[in-house]
């Protein structure tokens, strides 16, 4: 009896839970009875407004999740962000009471009607670059859609100051065929766009997002069009490009600087010039492709004497970056090393040239003793063994060169052969003369010249005549020969001395051209670096 008591209290029990739960639930009733009430004569074409003389409020907003590319090509900008559009359906409303507490709903958009926002200036194959996801509709008709994408916006690049350069690219977002009199469309944030959750970019910097509300009348249409303009700015992160573009190019050019100090005599001088050109070259291949080229072609890289029709060739089609309104300031920078180092080499010939001149071929011109004896070393402050160049020095030699040509034109011509002190204007055969003469060319002349008059005594003047003419004549060419050998190694001392100062003067030029070029590049870009 106990045991059939227990079986029927378990039926009541079961009878009891089947009662007070129903078979199925109740909120999934009410939202199909709530879709059905809103869809069966909604009309997706109708602008949603309880009155059609007012326009239709949308806030907008835009969050932006990540860069992802920044064409200088094509000049495309290419991003991740979402949309974010909310609006006020008046066909939309319900009493959440009515339905079983169902507060809001999700719709697909092609049942809805949303506002057509689109981007004016998309660089997409389809335009529109957005997702369509459902749209989240509230009791009191609010509308909250945020169709996320990858847009593709038209940005106008400017590299003028590559690699330390600002873009600021903006993407315009408005009605397509809606005027301000029937959309209107409102910022969510003053702020601008929400950057949250913004992906940090390995080569772009973001400075900030602002946003704009513009209101245009085109020449179309007489009625004002209304849009929401975010200005995504952005500066490139220059340590890539500082370690691996100025420095090694710095570093060439340092290269070339220290040619100007290896001796002439070495025969590696000309050879460590053409090398570090070719390296210089190979560098400028090499990073060619890290350059942007946009269309509208300036060769901006060029050689100032031809190597070879290859290497020339190869540095024009690939060492070029290419801008349509502006000149890169490192193709500028660039520039400038290419014609410092091809400038050196070029001058490095003029030093070897003059380093390796000879009396028998070249003869110094007085321009070349008066700049690079005299002037050029007193500036650069250099001197030669023995000689200290100074202004008064300078003036000195300038005195002397002239009095010594009245000196010659005064003296007699064995006086001038021999170069010796001489009183006589004539030479004559008489005694008084021959002893003024041999006294004058020392004890050796004196003792010929005392033969002489001896043996003229004892009758045979002639004879020691003719011997005195052969003593001369020897001496003459003796003291040619040594005076031309004199005068040689003292005009190729001068080429070597003139090489020395050209290579000073060079290297000084050069270094401070390479530090004032490199240094103005830096002062002149925006900012230096950006990790």
């Amino acid at each position: 009896m106990s045991r059939r008591n227990h079986n029927v209290g378990q039926l009541l029990a079961a009878a009891v839970i089947l009662v007070v739960l129903p078979g199925k639930s109740h909120q999934g009733q009410h939202e199909k009875k709530l879709l059905n009430k809103l869809l069966d004569n909604y009309n997706v074409l109708e602008r949603p407004v309880a009155n059609e003389s007012e326009p239709l409020e949308v806030k907008f907003g835009l969050t932006l999740q990540q860069i992802i590319d920044v064409d200088e090509k094509n000049q495309i900008l290419t991003t991740n962000a979402w949309l974010n559009l909310e609006w006020t359906d008046y066909n939309l409303r319900w009493n959440e009471s009515e339905y079983g507490g169902v507060k809001d709903l999700r719709i697909t958009p092609n049942k809805l009607w949303k506002p057509d926002v689109l981007m004016y200036n998309s660089a997409d194959e389809g335009f529109d670059g957005t997702f369509q996801t459902n749209v989240v509709v509230k009791h009191n008709g609010s509308c909250l859609y945020i169709p996320p994408g990858i847009f593709k916006s038209t940005c106008k690049i400017d590299i003028t100051w590559f690699p330390f350069d600002d873009q600021h690219c903006d993407m315009k977002f408005g009605s397509w065929t809606h005027d301000g009199n029937q959309l209107d469309l409102i910022l969510n944030s003053e702020a601008g766009g929400d950057l949250s959750d913004f992906i940090t970019n390995g080569e772009w910097y973001l400075i900030g997002m602002p946003g704009k509300k513009n209101t245009i009348i085109y020449a179309c249409c007489p009625e004002p069009y209304v849009d929401v303009t975010f200005t995504i700015q952005i500066r490139r992160r220059t340590l890539y490009y500082f370690f691996n573009l100025i420095v090694p190019c710095v570093l060439i050019s340092s290269m070339a600087l220290l040619g100007f100090t290896l001796p002439p005599d070495s025969g590696e001088k000309l050879t460590l010039g053409v090398t570090i050109l070719l390296s210089l070259t190979v560098f400028l291949n090499l990073v060619a492709e890290t350059l942007p080229q946009v269309s509208d072609a300036i060769p901006l890289l060029g050689v100032t004497i031809l190597l070879s029709q290859t290497v020339f060739s190869l540095l024009v089609a690939h060492v070029i970056t290419q801008t349509s309104d502006a000149v890169p300031l490192i193709g500028t920078y660039f520039n400038c090393i290419m014609f410092m180092v091809a400038s050196s080499v070029v001058l490095t010939v003029v030093v070897l040239n003059y380093h390796h001149r000879t009396a028998d071929i070249h003869e110094m011109p007085q321009w070349i003793k008066t700049v690079f004896l005299q002037w050029l070393p007193w500036i650069l402050g250099m001197s030669r063994p023995g000689k200290k160049i100074t202004r008064k020095t300078i003036m000195m030699n300038s005195r002397m060169k002239e009095l010594e040509l009245k000196e010659r034109s005064s003296k007699s011509l064995l006086a001038n052969v021999l170069d010796i002190d001489d009183d006589i204007r004539n030479v004559s055969g008489t005694s008084g003369n021959s002893s003024t003469m041999t006294s004058n060319l020392g004890p050796a002349f004196t003792r010929n010249a005392n033969t002489i008059e001896e043996s003229s005594i004892s009758g045979t003047t002639s004879s020691g005549q003719r011997d005195l003419q052969l003593i001369l004549k020897e001496l003459q060419f003796i003291t040619n020969r040594m005076k031309k050998a004199d005068e040689e190694a003292e005009v190729i001392s001068d080429w070597k001395f003139a090489a020395m100062v050209v290579d000073r003067f060079c290297l000084i030029i050069f270094t401070l051209f390479t530090i004032i070029a490199t240094v103005a590049v830096l002062l002149s870009a925006p900012h230096i670096i950006v990790q």
